[in-house]
């Protein structure tokens, strides 16, 4: 058998060399095992990992490969799932201190077209209890850790907070997480990975334990942006094409192809070298051929404020705690249970103005973007926290208002967007540029994402390893 590097390769060649004999799904779940087992206690990643069922899954594979079998590209691929997940074999718990109902374990579209395609699931990531908060904080199991900082506890972001922390520490080749207000793209940016939310709806939400019905999404977490289009087209219900092909079609854009919109909002008040690492790599872009300009993107603040006075999952998540979870009300964690407090009294009339007013924001917002493919700027505006930092409810409220404040528009406006790595801020943490396209045009931002990257590198290239494998 010829050596490959697990580490260094695309999914597209890893799948490729699992087809010619020279690696197996075995090979890969030992990878998966030797890396978790070197750091994974440290890390803290998974709510549930199960060694005797990732070898076995494994071995199960291989002798389907064996056969000559193809059931898709997925196949023998490391792939973690957020446990907000239902997955059959698996206890859900949705960061709660013990199992949810056992319906909850049924597997909805998502999670069954990556087992159709004998997908290698390693295990269940950690999650904000009920998904509610961006900075990872979990009072009954604990916060994951950022590899990216060995002296300090700082967040992996949130509510996939062990998503990005399994991609880092070497377990997976794809995390698939949810994304609400940013909870996809939030883990990815603080951890240095590439991470997706697609316009709402166009993944079922079917098997995943709900925040809010006109937000949630599910979205996938890889090492590069190639590694996304070639999952996101495996897994997507609206890609027909071989997702080789349509790696080679996407490949194919060019920086020139593409007009994108500068948006001053996302750069203000940002913390030292979030800004200007975006920019730098803009600059680096734009004298390879992308053209820019400034844009305004309409009701912004706006947008914010809704944000501010609980969106639009405030009152649907009261709701489901009320109706579906009452006992699991004094078991929340105290960062979530000050959110229900606030909420207590929120009227279904104040919700449905709320729904009224995105649509037509929403409606507003697809037009600004005539002329041009995409709108760019920090995904983040804040570095990682200390999570001592923010154990404080109140502090953890603050904190958890200012991290999302960039991708919440996304998502209340029914955008789609990908972040990438471009550099590390003045705490040598990761830094995310975030790439926004109207609605329904995910297929124009995977574009974008892989010709940034060709061009100004991976987040191997751009900002290392984390310093935990040092």
């Amino acid at each position: 058998m010829k050596k490959i590097d697990i580490d260094g390769s695309t999914l597209k060649t890893i799948c490729t060399v699992l087809r010619n004999g020279d690696l197996t799904s075995s090979d890969l779940a030992q990878w998966s095992i030797f890396n978790h087992e070197l750091i994974g206690k440290k890390l803290n990643a998974y709510k549930t990992w199960d060694k005797t069922s990732l070898i076995k899954q494994a071995q199960a594979i291989d002798a389907v490969f064996d056969i000559g079998i193809n059931l898709g590209v997925l196949q023998g691929i490391p792939i973690s799932i957020k446990d907000l997940f239902g997955v059959s074999g698996y206890p859900i718990y949705a960061g709660c201190p013990r199992p949810l109902p056992k319906k909850w374990q049924q597997e909805g579209p998502v999670i069954r077209s990556i087992r159709h395609q004998l997908g290698l699931v390693t295990g269940k990531s950690h999650t904000v209890q009920f998904a509610f908060g961006g900075m990872g904080f979990n009072q009954h199991w604990g916060a994951p850790h950022n590899p990216w900082d060995i002296n300090h506890h700082r967040s992996p972001g949130g509510s996939s907070s062990g998503a990005g922390v399994t991609l880092g520490e070497r377990s997976a080749l794809l995390a698939i997480g949810s994304d609400t207000a940013g909870s996809v793209r939030i883990p990815a940016s603080m951890t240095g990975n590439v991470g997706m939310r697609p316009t709402a709806k166009r993944w079922s939400t079917k098997g995943i334990v709900p925040l809010s019905s006109p937000l949630d999404t599910a979205g996938p977490l890889t090492r590069n942006a190639e590694d996304l289009a070639f999952s996101f087209a495996s897994i997507d219900p609206h890609i027909t094409e071989d997702p080789f092909n349509f790696i080679t079609r996407i490949n194919s854009a060019s920086l020139h192809d593409f007009n994108i919109g500068i948006c001053d909002w996302f750069f203000e008040d940002c913390h030292p070298g979030i800004s200007e690492g975006v920019k730098g790599a803009l600059d680096e872009l734009s004298k390879k051929g992308l053209r820019q300009s400034s844009i305004k993107l309409p009701h912004l603040d706006t947008v914010t404020e809704i944000f501010a006075k609980g969106g639009l999952h405030i009152g649907e998540f009261v709701s489901f705690m009320n109706n579906e979870m009452s006992d699991f009300m004094s078991d929340l964690d105290p960062t979530v249970a000050i959110r229900i407090k606030e909420a207590a009294s929120f009227p279904a009339s104040e919700h449905i103005k709320r729904l009224n007013l995105m649509h037509s924001i929403s409606e507003e917002a697809a037009t600004s973007f005539e002329g041009f493919h995409a709108i760019v700027g920090p995904t983040l505006p804040m570095s990682p926290p200390k999570m001592e930092d923010v154990q404080d409810p109140q502090k953890h409220l603050a904190a958890n208002f200012f991290c999302v404040r960039n991708t919440n528009p996304v998502s209340l406006m029914k955008l789609c967007a990908i972040t990438i790595p471009v550099s590390l801020d003045k705490q040598n943490m990761p830094v995310g540029l975030q790439i926004i396209c109207p609605g329904g045009q995910e297929e124009t931002a995977l574009a974008i994402a892989v010709a940034f990257e060709r061009n100004i590198g991976t987040s191997k290239d751009r900002i290392g390893t984390p310093p935990i494998f040092n």
